[in-house]
């Protein structure tokens, strides 16, 4: 297989009349080749990596017709129920497909007019995201240290929780609250969903709890969409002190209008990438995948501080600012998916959830249905939404952390370092749970969830510093 991956000897397959692609199938064929049956699962996904990339430079560049006989050629690979790299390619593969609908408005919409993903549908594939990966835990367990240690002392304390959806967060919050020395506090949560049902779930929920702990206790149900948040009108009370929670929330808050451009380097650093040696796939993911499409113009869209500029998130931090929250804790996503150049996006976006799959693969079987709703309702639905929607729609805008530290600084946040007990907690709770392979760092007061050694979510927690005159 190693003439398929560089240039050097005779290849077993025929060249591809299509200089993109490493692999050559006829158009119309109705069965793969034998040696695709042949290859095995590290092959197949080196394969499948080599063919996606291919295609999306093909979508990128609007080449539909070569667009589409990649698509043809993955889909002899690419399974919703097979490995990794399998599954991977087949949400991948219908990304790309979906973005070259939206080239035609009316017969993409005339495809996708019953789709609808339904609240219930929506809230069970969180839940199951929940259940299987231990990364809303850990977020939800170090959020919770951290509003308990800033809170210490206080006898009325109001939270704002950003997408509130998931109970289990606030109950173990209130159990925690019962037992301080001084007697529980005043307990006030304001939930904002853009779901009104939702809500009430929420509000039954923790009212029951708080009830049977003996906690006083008032939710608060703010319906709206947190890009349309006022948060003048989350008047917080004299006497309360604030605590903001955010999960994998806050980054919604970047959807705004933006340049559609591809990076004009995209098909040079391909050919690069096609170009060079067989090696594992994990490999490939650590090291050249995030360097082969690094290009000068992927900086020119960005202000000289690397951000994308946000008007919408600057004026959104500041009026969090000006509430001025004791502790905000903010969980996001450790990737550069704010980016406009599209090849770019595709490369971490096609590295970031093989590490999310790869989670999956380790822990459920393969033929869990549980699984396969999490990939298909929430994580397939990420990844359409990260490569086929632009502008305001594509609301899947992950940054990375550096790049939150330098937004909330600019408006006045100051960090408040996480403890090493919320470091421990988290570690406690993976050991309880059996969760091998996930691995929490720390560094500079702020923590990291990694999957390996790979980093894939980060938790830092942040304070209301008053402006230096």
């Amino acid at each position: 297989m190693a003439g398929m991956f560089n240039g050097e000897g005779s290849s077993s397959v025929t060249s591809s009349p299509l200089q993109f692609f490493p692999w050559s199938l006829s158009p119309g064929i109705g069965s793969p080749y034998p040696f695709l049956r042949e290859l095995k699962s590290e092959e197949r996904g080196l394969c499948l990596i080599h063919l996606l990339l291919g295609c999306a430079n093909q979508v990128a560049i609007g080449n539909i017709e070569n667009a589409n006989v990649g698509l043809e050629q993955i889909s002899h690979l690419a399974s919703p129920d097979g490995d990794t790299m399998q599954r991977i390619a087949a949400y991948f593969t219908e990304a790309l497909a979906d973005r070259i609908l939206k080239s035609w408005p009316g017969l993409h919409k005339a495809l996708n007019s019953t789709k609808i993903l339904s609240v219930p549908e929506e809230i069970l594939a969180q839940r199951l995201f929940f259940e299987l990966c231990p990364f809303l835990k850990l977020a939800y367990v170090m959020t919770n240290q951290a509003i308990i240690e800033a809170m210490e002392g206080e006898r009325m304390i109001h939270i704002i929780d950003f997408k509130s959806c998931e109970p289990a967060q606030w109950i173990n919050l209130l159990q925690t609250l019962k037992d301080r020395p001084d007697g529980p506090p005043h307990l006030r949560i304001t939930g904002i969903h853009e779901q009104k049902e939702v809500l009430e779930q929420m509000a039954l929920r923790l009212t029951e709890e708080a009830e049977k702990w003996d906690i006083p206790f008032q939710f608060t149900p703010v319906v709206s969409k947190l890009e349309n948040l006022d948060l003048e009108s989350l008047r917080v009370k004299t006497g309360e002190a604030l605590a903001v929670s955010s999960v994998l929330e806050l980054h919604s808050v970047l959807a705004t209008d933006d340049d559609k451009k591809t990076s004009p380097s995209a098909s040079k650093n391909l050919q690069k990438l096609l170009r060079m040696k067989q090696r594992t796939l994990g490999e490939w993911l650590e090291t050249d995948s995030l360097q082969v499409f690094s290009s000068p113009d992927s900086a020119s869209v960005c202000s000289p501080s690397g951000l994308n500029p946000s008007q919408k998130m600057t004026s959104f931090l500041t009026a969090l600012w000006g509430l001025s929250p004791k502790v905000m804790v903010i969980t996001e996503q450790e990737s550069n998916l704010n980016g406009s150049a599209f090849m770019e996006r595709v490369l971490e976006a096609l590295n970031f959830y093989a590490a999310l799959f790869d989670c999956l693969e380790s822990t459920v079987s393969r033929s869990s249905i549980e699984r396969q709703r999490v990939e298909k309702m929430l994580l397939g639905e990420e990844i359409k939404n990260i490569i086929a929607c632009e502008g305001a729609e594509r609301t899947e805008r992950h940054e990375k952390l550096e790049k939150w530290i330098l937004r909330l600084e600019s408006v006045g946040f100051g960090k408040v370092p996480l403890s090493y007990h919320s470091m421990l907690l988290g570690s406690r709770l993976l050991q309880s749970y059996g969760y091998d392979g996930y691995k929490i760092k720390e560094e500079n007061g702020f923590l990291f969830i990694c999957w390996q050694d790979r980093p894939l979510f980060s938790v830092s927690a942040w304070g209301f510093q008053r402006q230096s005159s």
